[in-house]
């Protein structure tokens, strides 16, 4: 029996966190042996344990076999001495969570929905792996004054090595292309990185590499995003990219990561963030949760039958209109979910 912790967190979290499990529930019966431990982080984890990530919710995330995260923050907890996003670093860094995957897939429902042009987006199906643990938000020193502030860059050649076969990895099952983005005309920590995808390049001859500097990737993501299959970059340019491709397939509601460690432990969350103003109000759409269920079960428990069969139990409803407000629809939270389980039981 595989043990899943479930951290439901702040805001629409817990909505579309139950949303999610219902589904699974259903679509697992008779095929899926699991057991949900859930625990309290972000802003939920303050209010209830004095602490964003608790020693409780750590030692419980450590002895699992997956986790799955709703999402955290809010106004109340600004202010707070350690906030949710805190805990949540603190969370990546003490699993060792140093890669972190996002898939941009655009579906066809919704190409209309897109920002930009139809004929540009159509075919958009990207995977972004983004350096978690490392450069800019974890260097020291750092520190902050009235009139003067530092920030540092740093990254180990063992850091950069882990997330580029990773990266490899990916493109090999995959369209079998890699962009590597940085910014080597510019920054030390950016030389070393490419020097590093030069090195390790010849090990994965089957796999094509392109090199991007970080404001030209930025700009052709939005000219032509079917030109790009894997792209792996440093921590603060893969959550900004990541965040830009993701607009591009039409909602925010749609997309899941996935965050792993060295031995396979694998967080798996929305990209987006807590929504508080229609948090409790059965509008939150919980495909970013379903999504990252799937992957989920593809990577941690090869289970890709089980994957499959609600993914398509989704898209299915979707493709008959039943959709939520972000994709253009009218179905609250539970309406939806109760679609889905209503096509995987047929």
């Amino acid at each position: 029996m595989k043990k899943i912790v479930t951290l439901p967190g702040d805001g629409i979290g817990p909505e579309i966190m139950e949303a999610a499990l219902n589904i699974l529930e259903v679509a697992s019966v008779g095929k899926f042996d699991y057991q949900i431990e859930e625990h309290a982080i972000g802003g939920d984890a303050i209010d209830s344990k004095g602490h964003p990530f608790p020693e409780i919710t750590r030692e419980a995330c450590l002895k699992s076999d997956a986790i799955l995260l709703g999402a955290i923050g809010g106004p109340k907890w600004e202010q707070a001495e350690n906030t949710p996003e805190m805990g949540l670093l603190q969370m990546r860094k003490a699993l060792g969570l140093f890669s972190n995957l996002r898939p941009i897939q655009l579906n066809e429902t919704l190409i209309n929905r897109s920002p930009l042009k139809a004929e540009i987006v159509k075919g958009t199906d990207m995977l972004i792996v983004r350096e978690l643990t490392g450069g800019l938000y974890f260097g020291e020193p750092k520190w902050e004054q009235e009139d003067e502030a530092l920030d540092t860059t740093h990254y180990t050649r063992k850091e950069v090595e882990r997330i580029i076969h990773l990266a490899f990895q990916q493109a090999q099952n995959r369209k079998k292309h890699l962009t590597s983005v940085d910014k080597a005309n510019v920054l030390s920590t950016s030389r070393l990185w490419r020097r590093i995808v030069n090195e390790i390049a010849p090990q994965y001859p089957d796999v094509r590499v392109e090199h991007l500097y970080i404001d030209a990737a930025s700009m052709k993501l939005v000219t032509n995003p079917t030109d790009f299959d894997v792209v792996v970059t440093a921590n603060l340019f893969g959550d900004i990219l990541s965040d830009e491709a993701s607009v591009i397939t039409g909602s925010l509601g749609m997309m899941p990561s996935a965050s792993l460690n060295e031995d396979g432990l694998g967080l798996y969350e929305p990209i987006h963030g807590s929504a508080p103003d229609i948090a409790g109000k059965n509008l939150a759409n919980p495909m970013s949760m379903i999504y990252s269920i799937t992957m989920m079960l593809r990577t941690s428990f090869e289970e890709f039958a089980l994957a499959e069969k609600i993914e398509k139990a989704a898209e299915t409803v979707m493709a008959r209109g039943v959709m939520s407000k972000d994709m253009g629809g009218n179905e609250s939270t539970e309406s939806f979910t109760q679609a889905v389980i209503t096509e995987l039981r047929k």
